[in-house]
């Protein structure tokens, strides 16, 4: 059984095995150098030589066809039903049942958010509690919206807040980016009907994110520089309003550079998000985890997306990783420094942090988009020891 979505060159080498490529292909009646391009993917076989390489290794011929087209970018990682149908209003019904109350949806709400951004099975264990915590927190949020204790409602709305910043993060890691939209602009409303000022730049945050994730980096930059306008008069007197006002910088210039505008972006980075990090220190405002190492971590990504793997590696050694840090950007962090090591073709080094990604958080690993094309290159181009390793890992991920 191998993915959906795993390409018809990855599938042929799969079912192929340890069997010689220059024996299939005699058998076949096509060249060892067509077929290794085959796998490869540079090339697309013909009708009938697709059957006659199934034939050969005694498969139908369906098996060597992915189920959804190639180009997709992110792999479905079949966000939970009962999240969707939650988040969409047509979970369990909640009337006639007492809402619960600010105080433990509180504690719900950061229960969820702590396993979110600390558990290696993060995905298993928020799948589990989100659908009722959705619900729960909807109906709270319409008991209190006509009640008369105006402290409860804010409180309410705040969680609902939250919820909403941590569905998005969800949907979007799930491949569901409609719906990270649709999550983004709750959070924003919800924090608008609290009136909290900490909580609304966090939901332009979020919203930010949301539109980078659905290819709007325009709309991003936009929302992220307006917001920035806004915090502008007080970030001096509140921490945690610098901090927010950081990250929102941090937003802008991920824009800028999906937009190629790599300059800006650098820019952005060396003279608004450094000095505030730098200002506001370490830190995890509004689960947004801004300080000088997620500055760092966003220089690198810049680098590498901008296709100076070398630069990004060079500075990925200046980062000190070694004090604890949130599970998903220590991830992050080895996830790129193994994606500029994939950009420069050197695979001992891209197979030692992808087993590292996979200690670390193998479900993150297995719903990640580069983790796959990364784990799929060492099979195709990797030297024999280096492929037949990466083919276990993609066995343990899914992927075959």
């Amino acid at each position: 059984m191998v993915a959906a979505d795993l390409p018809i060159g990855d599938r042929i080498r799969h079912y192929r095995r340890q069997r010689r490529q220059d024996v299939i292909a005699g058998l076949v009646g096509i060249s060892p150098d067509y077929l290794s391009q085959i796998e490869r993917g540079l090339k697309v076989p013909s009708v009938p030589v697709l059957h006659a390489i199934a034939r050969e290794l005694g498969v139908p011929t369906g098996a060597l066809l992915a189920d959804v087209p190639p180009d997709a970018t992110v792999p479905d990682g079949g966000a939970c039903p009962g999240v969707v149908r939650a988040l969409l209003g047509t979970g369990p019904p909640r009337s006639g049942r007492s809402a619960v109350g600010p105080v433990e949806l509180r504690g719900r709400v950061n229960g969820a958010w702590m396993s979110w951004q600390t558990s290696p099975t993060r995905f298993t264990e928020v799948t589990a509690v989100l659908p009722a915590l959705i619900g729960d927190v909807e109906h709270s949020v319409r008991a209190h919206r006509t009640g008369s204790d105006e402290p409860a409602r804010r409180e309410v709305l705040r969680a609902a807040a939250d919820l909403f910043f941590l569905l998005r993060s969800y949907l979007r890691r799930m491949g569901r980016t409609d719906l990270a939209l649709l999550a983004a602009d709750r959070a924003v409303r919800a924090a608008e009907d609290a009136d909290d000022p900490l909580r609304i730049p966090a939901a332009q945050w979020n919203l930010g994110h949301a539109l980078l994730g659905s290819g709007e980096a325009e709309q991003a930059q936009e929302v992220a520089v307006r917001a920035i306008d806004r915090l502008a008069a007080h970030t001096a007197a509140d921490r945690e309003l610098l901090a927010m006002s950081g990250a929102l910088h941090l937003v802008a210039a991920v824009a800028a550079a999906r937009r190629r505008y790599w300059w800006a972006a650098r820019v952005r980075i060396s003279d608004q998000a450094r000095p505030v990090a730098l200002g506001a220190g370490e830190g995890n405002v509004m689960w947004t985890a801004f300080g000088p190492t997620n500055v760092e971590l966003h220089s690198i990504r810049i680098e590498m997306e901008a296709g100076e793997a070398g630069e990004a590696l060079r500075m990925a050694d200046a980062v000190d990783m070694s004090a604890p840090q949130s599970l998903e950007r220590a991830f992050t962090f080895a996830a790129d420094v193994a994606h500029c090591h994939h950009l420069r073709r050197e695979d001992p080094a891209v197979l030692l942090q992808l087993l590292e990604l996979e200690r670390l958080a193998p479900e993150d690993l297995a719903r990640s988009a580069v983790g796959r094309e990364m784990t799929l290159g060492l099979i195709r181009r990797g030297r024999p020891l280096h492929a037949r390793k990466a083919e276990l890992l993609a066995e343990r991920l899914g992927l075959l």
